[in-house]
């Protein structure tokens, strides 16, 4: 009798856990905010391990702002992606940010279910991870996303890029809704965008 009402108390416990976050849940959340901020912690492909601020502003904005000893920030500016070397008397490296992951969940209207986008949706009873890529041009590389649910949120990114190395940012708390100026997504030595996608 104890171990019936044990397995009872086991099943009504754990359906929760392990419910697997839907595709379409997933997007109406990534659709429920234009702006976020918080800290993050990237893991490198060699180990190496970076912190600093994340800064989003949908659609096709993100900045990095890296800690020190790095002196560097990451920011797409809605069409590009700069990488800006603090330490280096050289312009910001530049590329496109159609060619990048990144630009999945900085859509303007995030659709996971759109056909041949999602690769992979599983859960592991806690986290529900959903790897994503541009169904046209896979060679641009993918992009895995780790979620907690119930409520719905985002924990953490891996890039895997189109050289076959993996980057991964695991995210803190996002604060949402923030109020973000335009300028701060500006690439230094770049300049503005003229038009905004």
């Amino acid at each position: 009798m104890r171990s019936a009402i044990f397995v009872l108390l086991f099943l009504l416990a754990s359906p929760a856990a392990a419910d697997k976050l839907s595709l379409a849940e997933i997007s109406r959340y990534l659709n429920s905010f234009e702006t976020a901020e918080g800290s993050f912690t990237q893991i490198n492909e060699d180990g190496s391990v970076s912190t600093g601020q994340i800064y989003l502003k949908r659609p096709g904005r993100v900045r990095f702002e890296y800690d020190p000893p790095a002196d560097v920030l990451v920011i797409a500016d809605g069409t590009r992606v700069g990488i800006v070397d603090g330490k280096s008397n050289t312009r910001p490296e530049a590329y496109p940010l159609h060619r990048t992951p990144l630009k999945i969940i900085l859509a303007r209207d995030v659709d996971l279910t759109r056909a041949r986008m999602v690769t992979g949706h599983s859960s592991d009873g806690k986290t529900t991870t959903v790897r994503a890529e541009d169904p046209e041009n896979p060679d641009y590389g993918s992009i895995e996303l780790v979620f907690e649910g119930r409520p719905v949120e985002l924990k953490q990114w891996v890039i895997n890029n189109s050289e076959g190395t993996r980057t991964t940012v695991v995210l803190g708390q996002l604060n949402k809704g923030i109020r973000l100026a335009n300028d701060r997504f500006e690439i230094p030595g770049l300049g503005a965008q003229t038009r905004d996608r």
